[in-house]
């Protein structure tokens, strides 16, 4: 039977593919592979499409974004195979720096994400040299080593897909943290300042899209935003739909 393009579960086949064809580009590891399909699960239960809670965060993430002094995109294998266009643009328009960053390292790797991204549009790809690399303290994962003109110095890093360990060391480094995490009960769900609890790839395009418009404001202000509470709304959402599922 053939699915509809409109259809929730066409979009999340194409979200397979971009990530298969990742994986054959040497983008992302086998681990990123189920990563991806425990977040099917949960895009399941808020609905498969963005709530009024995600676009608060969106909305307060951009606002976060476009004020910092130095901010920082970082990008893993999944990030770069789903969403290198949006990535450089959010970055132009928020003037930010991109960062590669990854769990499962090797060098071969990196080049594949930055060649990726250069294709998109990107000028300039930090995390590939190591003449420039500190450490993040507090964190024995290959991601503590980041690079000194980027994460290592950034006020606000935006980390899709992240692993809690390395949130809460960015956390306690001082940095203010927004990711992308389809779990709102996850560590990095729960550590972040600012979640955005939707599929990273309709949540990238809003954010790129509101990020446009607010950035032409003369006098943005930062938007009131309560993580937890908005984690909470988030949390009820997925309790409501799993409900309703259950008496189908």
């Amino acid at each position: 039977m053939l699915i509809p393009k409109s259809h929730p579960r066409a979009a999340s086949l194409h979200i397979r593919e971009k990530l298969v064809s990742g994986y054959k580009s040497g983008l992302l590891v086998e681990e990123g592979l189920l990563a991806h399909g425990r977040g099917e699960t949960f895009d399941y239960l808020i609905g498969e499409k963005t709530s009024k809670y995600a676009l608060r965060a969106i909305k307060a993430a951009s606002v976060a974004l476009i004020l910092a002094k130095a901010p920082v995109i970082s990008v893993n294998g999944n990030f770069a195979a789903l969403c290198p266009k949006e990535i450089v643009q959010l970055a132009k328009i928020v003037n930010a720096k991109i960062e590669v960053n990854l769990f499962y390292t090797n060098e071969k790797r990196k080049r594949n994400i930055a060649k990726t991204l250069k294709k998109n549009g990107a000028k300039e790809i930090l995390g590939l040299e190591s003449k420039y690399y500190k450490t993040i303290p507090k964190l024995d994962s290959a991601r503590r080593v980041a690079d000194k003109r980027g994460i290592f110095s950034a006020d606000v890093v935006l980390v899709p897909l992240e692993d809690g360990d390395r949130t809460i060391a960015l956390k306690k480094f001082g940095k203010k943290v927004i990711t992308f995490d389809l779990n709102p009960l996850s560590r990095t769900a729960q550590t972040a300042d600012i979640t955005i609890v939707d599929n990273v790839i309709r949540g990238m395009k809003i954010l790129v899209d509101i990020s446009k418009k607010f950035a032409k404001k003369k006098n943005l202000s930062k938007i009131k935003f309560d993580n937890k509470k908005n984690l909470a709304h988030s949390i009820n959402l997925v309790k409501k739909n799993l409900r309703r599922m259950a008496h189908v």
